[in-house]
């Protein structure tokens, strides 16, 4: 199969640059996509092997070619101990390297060494992995006379300044953030011309933005932004190909979903919310949990966010429920992951569609599960290492009480208990400076503070 594949692609003027390796795609980093995770796995440690004998050619670029494969591994599986190997194995490749004389070649390594940093900040919360990367990219970015190692520097860093920038620029500085990403994407796709694994840097780097500017948009309230991250998930959709690269364009779909499902909410607008669920069904048609568990469990949870924006702007049930089943699915894979923030997001975001669900349906049993549910996480999570996490976890946790107080209306301490989570969370959410959260807690403070006194400190059952 994977003959044919770099048969027709060297036809179409997209052979790769390289492509002596071992393993099922003979080092044709362009066709891991077609992998599913086992098989990704068997290359990992087949290029691994090929690149540890010592008649290898060229062992830097056989070692990058493995940590590329291990990198890939991490994202599709969420194991930190591949997103290791990956790491250690790109900084043997630039120590392999000589700098003076392959500046270029030494700059690439460290791009990777740097992509490893990155996708470990954001699989596991770590920031302090963002500023590692950005030493990297630097130093990258010094080294390179151009080509590709220098692009994807300067989308490294954009990266970085974009996530330092999340929870604090202005739209003015947004604006910016995102013009950045321009030079270095116009780079890869001039590059894609003859380097094939361009273009897929290309897109990579198009969604990067579309999901900065989708952590931008709400909390800026900016329908400009959204609208933005929008164009550019179609583009990279647009300019893929699904046979042979089925996992990016996937991603670019689902990111195009989010955007669309956060821009519909944004401007009230109904259809646009129904519009990201049909495409984000369609996504996860042509993506199986084998081929990629992590990516699966995003797209499930993109889904369910989406159900529950519809379920807000219809008042129905049945899209709530519907949500608790995606997340349910989304936790086949997340539950293996303890480390893994996004864990506790999808737990919090359940709850509250429960919440939503009982208060609709009048049914108490759904509250039981929840608060049940939410209290296990709350205990899972690290407030510390997670504060963001944490801090929204409270919120829904106080959620659930005021739900049960509606419905029932008896308080047996729920309320006293609601508050202490709330000032918990209010405290968090100020720090980071997150406007909307904050907005949310504080009224939900007011309204809890209307019925009843400050809560004494401590009697919380959970206190950070």
């Amino acid at each position: 199969m994977f003959d044919l594949g770099r048969e027709l692609k060297r036809l179409l003027g997209a052979e790769p640059a390289h492509g002596t390796g071992a393993g099922l795609t003979g080092g044709d980093g362009s066709l891991l996509e077609l992998l599913d995770l086992n098989l990704l796995l068997q290359e990992g440690r087949a290029a691994e092997a090929a690149a540890g004998r010592n008649d290898a050619k060229n062992r830097p670029q056989r070692r990058l070619d493995v940590a590329l494969v291990w990198r890939e591994a991490a994202r599709r599986s969420g194991d930190v101990a591949f997103l290791r190997k990956a790491a250690a194995t790109a900084e043997a490749a630039a120590g392999l390297i000589d700098r003076a004389r392959r500046p270029d070649a030494w700059a690439g390594a460290r791009c990777e060494q740097a992509a490893c940093a990155l996708a470990g900040a954001e699989l596991f919360g770590d920031i302090g992995l963002n500023a590692a990367a950005e030493l990297a990219f630097v130093e990258a970015r010094g080294s390179a006379r151009g080509g590709l190692a220098a692009a994807l520097a300067d989308v490294g860093l954009a990266t970085v300044a974009a996530r330092e920038g999340l929870t604090r620029a202005s739209v003015a500085e947004a604006l910016v953030i995102a013009e950045r990403f321009d030079a270095p994407i116009a780079a890869l796709d001039g590059l894609s011309r003859r380097i094939a694994a361009a273009r897929a840097h290309a897109a990579e780097a198009r969604l990067t933005r579309a999901e900065l500017l989708c952590g931008l948009g709400p909390r800026l309230q900016d329908e400009g932004l959204l609208k933005a991250a929008v164009r550019d998930a179609s583009t990279a959709a647009r300019h893929l190909n699904p046979d042979y690269e089925p996992l990016t364009w996937v991603r670019a779909e689902v990111m195009r979903g989010q955007a669309l499902t956060l821009l519909g909410e944004l401007t009230a607008d109904v259809d646009s919310v129904a519009g990201a669920a049909s495409i984000l069904a369609e996504a996860l048609e042509h993506l199986t949990r084998d081929h990629s568990p992590l990516d699966w469990a995003r797209a499930q949870l993109a889904l369910a966010e989406t159900l529950q924006v519809l379920g807000e702007a219809c008042g129905e049930a049945h899209a709530f429920e519907q949500a608790v089943t995606c997340y349910d699915r989304a936790n086949l894979v997340l539950r293996d992951i303890p480390a893994m923030p996004l864990r506790g997001a999808a737990a919090s975001a359940r709850a509250n569609c429960l919440a939503r669900t009982a208060e609709l349906t009048g049914d108490l049993a759904v509250l039981d599960v929840a608060e049940t549910a939410m209290k296990i996480e709350l205990q899972a999570l690290q407030a510390r290492r997670d504060p963001v996490g944490w801090a929204v976890a409270q919120l829904h946790l106080a959620r659930l009480y005021e739900a049960r107080i509606d419905l029932t209306g008896k308080d047996r301490g729920r309320r006293s208990a609601a508050i202490v989570c709330l000032e918990a969370a209010l405290d968090v959410f100020a720090d980071e400076g997150l406007r909307t959260l904050t907005v949310m807690a504080s009224d939900a403070l007011d309204r809890l503070r209307i019925q009843a006194p400050r809560a004494p400190q401590g009697s919380s059952p959970l206190t950070r």
